[in-house]
């Protein structure tokens, strides 16, 4: 019911402004379902309706005629309930997230090597210190190496080397 409650004067039902809140959280739904690449739209829960919406809506070019789509798959969405509609948003958050951690890694990695190319030695020690079973040798010469580059102008081979070692110590640190 909406309106105003006779006994306590408050106001009964959810204002306007929710709503067209609610609408446009629907419509950004729905903008992020169309930019997701078709192997990740069949692995969120959605119904085989709405994948064919979906799928559908991204095939079309012309921008009006892909907004007047997006709007109806907001239309679409909007008449699913909240739960499938948190349970999609879920999905796309949690993939959000893994891809934060694994460029935080990268970035890691990349911090790593680069300490080890100008810092040689002493960031060697440090990194044995947190991977004992890491080929000193082997990264002590890829190091060099990738300094030399740097210092010639070449390449960067040997540092692209020393990132992949770095990674697959760390990929082999975290399993």
């Amino acid at each position: 019911m909406r309106g105003n409650d006779e006994d306590t004067g408050e106001y009964l039902g959810t204002s306007r402004s929710e709503l067209r809140r609610e609408a446009l959280a629907v419509l950004d739904l729905a903008h992020n379902l169309m930019e997701q690449p078709p192997a990740r739209l069949a692995q969120l829960p959605l119904g085989a309706d709405l994948l064919k919406l979906v799928l559908d809506s991204q095939r079309i070019g012309a921008q009006i005629a892909r907004k007047r789509q997006t709007q109806f798959l907001a239309k679409n969405l909007r008449r699913e309930d909240d739960d499938f509609l948190e349970a999609v948003r879920a999905a796309l958050d949690h993939d959000k997230a893994d891809s934060r951690r694994e460029n935080a890694a990268l970035h890691r990695i990349e911090a790593m090597r680069d300490h080890l190319i100008a810092d040689g030695d002493e960031a060697l020690s440090e990194l044995l210190a947190e991977y004992p079973q890491a080929d000193r040798q082997r990264l002590r010469q890829l190091a060099r190496n990738a300094h030399q580059e740097q210092l010639r102008n070449r390449p960067p081979h040997a540092s692209r080397e020393l990132f992949r070692e770095l990674r697959e110590l760390m990929q082999q640190d975290a399993s």
